[in-house]
């Protein structure tokens, strides 16, 4: 990393402290809320739930509620509630997306799967799916249900297209940003929308919101992709490799492949239909030469920059602020 890259790291992250310390009392809030609500009578539940929130989790999706909820001065509780939906139904995803995927570090810890086994991985994420609707309910509105059951439905969607496109060298760049708007975005843009729902705001303002997090997502998640290639374990917290392991055709080893002499094309093609990590080094190599991480880093710089563009009419403030530098650390971040 360059000396420039490195103060531009360093002030990303600053900004984040700064986001982080706006929020707190809030977030602190919602935290209290996400641990009573975990709490069950079966002990398997309550310890198997706790140990996946307690895990250190950006909690970046509850945060875009309170930063929402914020931009529109809102006035209630309810964005508490709502902030920790959204880290429910989070959380639900990745106790699947790990039995999927049979990972067994996430965060830099054991998952769940790995300590519990993937049955008790997957009936204790569908507890957390149904508590999430659970509380849903009690706040009492059609609006919400609806753009909340959307995005749950649409997650689902991207897990199973993620599964159809594994060990597929066909991919298409369109199929792969579609799997990222569905499995990733979509959350991020509905837990964007619902400070402005809760707030009473026009539909202009709802759209502006829903739209930055939809982009900022794709740019998380485009970064994401980008560190299993780049990034070490210790900065990732989970196995490096883990995507080409299972076959996973993410838009750097795409666009390598596509763009690779005959012999690293052939390489990729074959990694991704067989999965492995027997030609990893190979295939970095591939991945560098090609400049296919800079491909997938600009392409998450443009979703960044748009998302940033989507809310420049929103009334200025400190959470308007704060909006603009999660853009900026969702491209910036190490890990």
């Amino acid at each position: 990393m360059t000396h420039a890259n490195q103060q531009e790291t360093a002030s990303a992250e600053a900004n984040i402290d700064d986001l982080r310390t706006l929020i707190s009392g809030d977030m602190a809030k919602v935290n209290e809320m996400i641990h009573s609500q975990l709490h069950s009578d079966v002990l398997l539940i309550d310890q198997l739930g706790h140990y996946i929130v307690n895990s250190g989790g950006k909690r970046l999706r509850p945060a875009l509620v309170l930063l929402g909820a914020g931009v529109f001065s809102y006035q209630g509780d309810q964005h508490i509630q709502l902030a920790a939906i959204i880290e429910f139904i989070h959380t639900a995803t990745l106790l699947h997306d790990d039995v999927v995927d049979a990972s067994l570090l996430r965060r830099g810890r054991s998952t769940a799967n790995q300590r519990w086994g993937n049955e008790a991985s997957v009936l204790v994420g569908d507890f957390v799916y149904s508590r999430a609707f659970q509380m849903m309910v009690k706040i009492d509105s059609m609006r919400i249900m609806e753009i909340l059951s959307e995005a749950t439905n649409t997650i689902a969607e991207g897990e199973v297209q993620q599964l159809l496109n594994r060990h597929d060298p066909e991919t298409t760049e369109a199929r792969y940003l579609q799997v990222i708007h569905d499995k990733t975005a979509k959350l991020f843009e509905a837990a964007a929308q619902l400070g402005a729902i809760i707030s009473g705001r026009s539909a202009e303002e709802e759209q502006a919101m829903a739209k930055y997090g939809k982009c900022l997502g794709v740019a998380y998640q485009l970064i994401d992709d980008v560190f299993d290639y780049s990034a070490t374990s210790e900065e990732l917290g989970k196995n490096i490799g883990d995507d080409l392991a299972e076959g996973k055709p993410t838009l750097p080893l795409l666009y390598a492949m596509w763009n690779g002499d005959r012999k690293q094309t052939a390489l990729i093609k074959e990694a991704i239909e067989n999965g492995g990590l027997n030609n990893i080094d190979a295939i970095k190599e591939a991945i560098e030469s090609t400049n296919a991480i800079a491909y997938t880093a600009e392409l998450a710089q443009e979703a960044a920059d748009k998302a940033v563009r989507a809310i420049i009419a929103l009334p200025p403030s400190a959470y308007l602020d704060a909006l603009r530098s999660l853009a900026r650390f969702s491209i910036e971040r190490t890990h």
